[in-house]
């Protein structure tokens, strides 16, 4: 099985997270997509990050109706903060009978210089870059692909900044994600 793996806090998983994850599922015949909730990134701040365990239920929630796509909690279970690259060699040891690729953002691959043992994952792993806008800084490295699927502007953090405005966000998230969404914020 070859298998897509969609790093990210997901805070909150929203829309377009699904539809790059359509999008690299149906261009690229992976088998399956699995969506890995990170407790934390350790590059940022996260001051308004929910509960991982409340964020990986939100993935659940918006993936449950694709059989094709599965919410992992493997970063869940590691000790912190997660580095991805220990990440995949959990993942590798664990399922030698599946392929795997990393699917990135613009905003990952550019920093992921400053990441731990980067070298490590450039050279032996296999990366699709989805940019975020027409200022990704292209790696020219032979493993990773650069495959824009269709730009949608919207981002967890704006979705934030609309829940705190009191803004509708129901375009932008599954309906029951939205639900969970506003217990949590008390909107």
């Amino acid at each position: 099985m070859h298998i897509g793996l969609y790093f990210g806090s997901f805070n909150p998983v929203h829309n377009g997270h699904i539809a790059v994850a359509e999008y690299f599922y149906r261009q690229f015949g992976f088998d399956k997509i699995w969506f890995i909730v990170s407790p934390s990134n350790p590059l940022k701040a996260e001051k308004d990050l929910l509960d991982e365990q409340k964020r990986l239920e939100l993935v659940k929630t918006a993936t449950k109706d694709k059989d094709y796509f599965f919410a992992s909690d493997i970063e869940l279970q590691m000790k912190k903060p997660s580095y991805t690259y220990l990440t995949l060699r959990k993942i590798y040891a664990e399922y030698p009978q599946h392929t795997f690729a990393l699917l990135l953002g613009g905003d990952s691959i550019d920093t992921i210089t400053l990441w731990k043992n980067y070298e490590e994952i450039l050279q032996n792993y296999t990366i699709y870059v989805y940019p975020r806008s027409e200022k990704t800084n292209i790696i020219a490295e032979k493993n990773i692909i650069y495959a824009p699927p269709p730009l949608l502007n919207i981002s967890s953090s704006q979705i934030r900044k609309k829940i705190k405005k009191g803004e509708d966000i129901s375009q932008f998230v599954h309906s029951e994600v939205l639900h969970v969404v506003e217990k949590v914020y008390g909107v």
